[in-house]
């Protein structure tokens, strides 16, 4: 294919590193998925500019992802270019004693880190989600009564035209599980800025372990998954409905409703895609039948 060909040109003029047909069950936390043609491993906003605008230009299929955190791959794969924000693009700053500047790769466990090294207080609610600084941006990752809304300053993202474009918090619509960016597959972020708040290290370090602690206490880490499967309706909690309607430990295949959390659906070793969806699919319909809710699906497909 000639975008192969022209994209693995651009992506070597920036030292960028790229991959033919590589399986992307190996980039998600859930561990299913076929191949995609092309995963290209940014490592610069110049390369990620050039490439966005070939790939707009040229009207090639593209998705991006981060540590895989929150995707569901389909057992077919993705007929076109994924793109990679992970450790070649995971630079943190410490800007000033409250400020943190990101690139969008960054770990968000390693985030943590760092806001705990240097006193700062704010992203515990963060310590122990799997995902990205961007990956938590895009979706307005929170758990333990914080989200990233609390904690972001300010963005940027490249654009469709190759853009690199500034956006203020108050500018993101951020609310439960949304942002401009997950409403705009063309904003793709490339750096997030954290304000957070001078404290004592003990006190953080007590606060990031007390939530880990009821991570392990409550989720089925042990397992393959995307963290929560369905996000949480209105006046309601998926896992409670879930569990009310008898559905606790229901398997198609190895995709499994966990035991432990009824939240999260689960591989127990060899789960496909289509097992996932198909027990999505069985869950949906008796929580609808039994209680009126609609649960809606947190993790987003690539197909």
């Amino acid at each position: 294919m000639t975008y192969i060909s022209e994209l693995t040109a651009i992506c070597n003029k920036y030292g960028c590193c790229t991959f033919l047909n590589v399986s992307l069950k190996n980039y998600t936390t859930f561990k299913v998925g076929g191949n995609c043609k092309l995963l290209i491993s940014i490592n610069c906003v110049e390369a990620l500019q050039e490439v966005i605008k070939y790939l707009v230009d040229n009207k090639v299929n593209f998705e991006v992802i981060g540590k895989g955190s929150n995707i569901i791959v389909s057992d077919n794969g993705f007929d076109g270019v994924i793109i990679l924000f992970g450790k070649d693009f995971s630079e943190i700053k410490v800007v000033s004693d409250n400020i943190l500047e990101c690139q969008s790769g960054a770990a968000l466990k390693k985030v943590c880190c760092v806001a705990l090294e240097n006193n700062m207080s704010g992203l515990e609610f963060a310590w122990g989600i799997p995902g990205t600084i961007g990956g938590a941006l895009y979706m307005n990752a929170g758990a333990y009564g914080g989200e990233m809304k609390d904690v972001v300053l300010y963005a940027e993202y490249v654009n469709e035209k190759g853009e690199l474009v500034r956006v203020d918090k108050k500018d993101m619509d951020l609310a439960y599980r949304h942002s401009i960016f997950s409403d705009n597959r063309n904003m793709l972020i490339v750096k997030v800025v954290l304000q957070l708040v001078k404290n004592d290290y003990n006190k953080i370090k007590l606060k990031m372990d007390e939530l880990l602690q009821k991570r392990i206490d409550k989720q089925p880490l042990n397992f393959p998954s995307a963290g929560s499967t369905f996000k949480r309706p209105e006046g309601n909690y998926a896992s409670y409905l879930i569990e009310k309607c008898g559905l606790k430990g229901l398997s198609v295949g190895d995709a499994q409703v966990s035991e432990k959390h009824s939240g999260f659906i689960i591989n127990k070793g060899n789960a496909t895609c289509e097992d996932i969806m198909k027990l999505v699919s069985l869950v949906q319909e008796k929580v609808k039948d039994d209680t009126g809710y609609e649960l809606e699906l947190e993790p987003r497909i690539i197909k």
